[in-house]
């Protein structure tokens, strides 16, 4: 192996899981932030797959501007309160 190639790959291994985190991120966050129905499907699923802490807050976010107007979205509420 030639020993100048491997910091590129690392290099390059980074890039991508950062701009994944960009994306990914970017895109759950919009949705806790700005949707304008709770129940945007892939707001949804990201949000399910957000480690709880960060879950915990995206749900609180959603609270605050749809509380008393729909039932909670999948993930953030019990027994259909929020």
């Amino acid at each position: 192996m030639v020993e100048g190639k491997r910091p590129n790959i690392l290099f390059f291994v980074a890039i991508v899981v950062i701009a994944a985190v960009a994306v990914f991120g970017g895109r759950w966050y919009m949705y806790v932030a700005y949707a304008s129905d709770p129940f945007d499907e892939v707001g949804i699923s990201l949000n399910m797959k957000m480690p709880d802490l960060i879950r915990a807050k995206g749900c609180e976010m959603l609270k605050a501007r749809f509380e008393g107007k729909t039932l909670p979205p999948a993930g953030c509420g019990e027994n259909g309160a929020w």
